[in-house]
């Protein structure tokens, strides 16, 4: 892979969870919570919010292994007590990370069905514009999926929260406390499955564009 190719992915994937960050910190400011803007992450400024390994090392070591594209940032803090309707106010902040990561896929693949880089078969890369394209929404698609998994830290598991009753949630939130550590050894020990998982799933969104965009 060439050296431009790598400068490419690593932008797009800093853009991505840039946005995906700033929309948690967004989100949980309209709702009532400053924590985040006390914290300095209320911002669209990357480095704010990278994270070495998770922002960084692991989602580049995926696209360039030709695998799923997963990986997160350092957590926008926020406060699930002051944000309003309670359990669901903190589910729409953790949520509004990822659905912008559907959102951003869903607008760069009909950017390419217009442009003509989308064909009935998916995603052509013939052409740099292509590579950029296909990227961007298989970053973005990544993200999304990856973090929709219910599992604390990550922000699917915040719907869990919602719906769980008290002695889960306590469970739950001691899991989270590992944070990065937990993310790192789910990706070790199931690397494999959560692979597969993504595939078909990133797969299903693809052909609902594919259907949403007639191509």
């Amino acid at each position: 892979m060439s050296i431009v190719s790598i400068i490419m992915i690593f932008a797009i994937i800093l853009l991505s969870m840039t946005v995906h960050e700033a929309m948690h910190a967004f989100m949980g400011y309209f709702l009532g919570d400053n924590t985040a803007k006390i914290e300095g992450r209320l911002t669209l400024n990357p480095l704010r919010h990278i994270d070495p390994f998770m922002t960084i090392l692991l989602p580049l070591t995926m696209a360039l292994l030709g695998g799923p594209v997963f990986g997160g940032a350092k957590p926008v803090p926020f406060n699930p007590n002051r944000v309003r309707y309670g359990e669901w106010g903190a589910a729409m902040v953790a949520l509004a990370g990822p659905l912008t990561n559907l959102f951003i896929a869903f607008l760069a693949f009909g950017i390419g069905a217009l442009m003509g880089v989308v064909s009935n078969g998916g995603l052509v890369a013939s052409s740099f514009l292509g590579s950029v394209i296909a990227m961007t929404v298989s970053v973005n698609l990544g993200f999304f999926v990856f973090n929709m998994l219910p599992v604390p830290p990550l922000d699917g598991s915040r719907l869990l929260y919602a719906l769980a009753p008290e002695s889960a949630r306590r469970l739950m939130e001691q899991i989270e406390q590992y944070g990065t550590l937990v993310v790192f050894l789910l990706v070790v020990l199931f690397s494999s499955a959560i692979g597969r998982v993504m595939s078909a799933c990133i797969s299903t969104i693809l052909d609902v564009f594919m259907m949403i965009f007639s191509v």
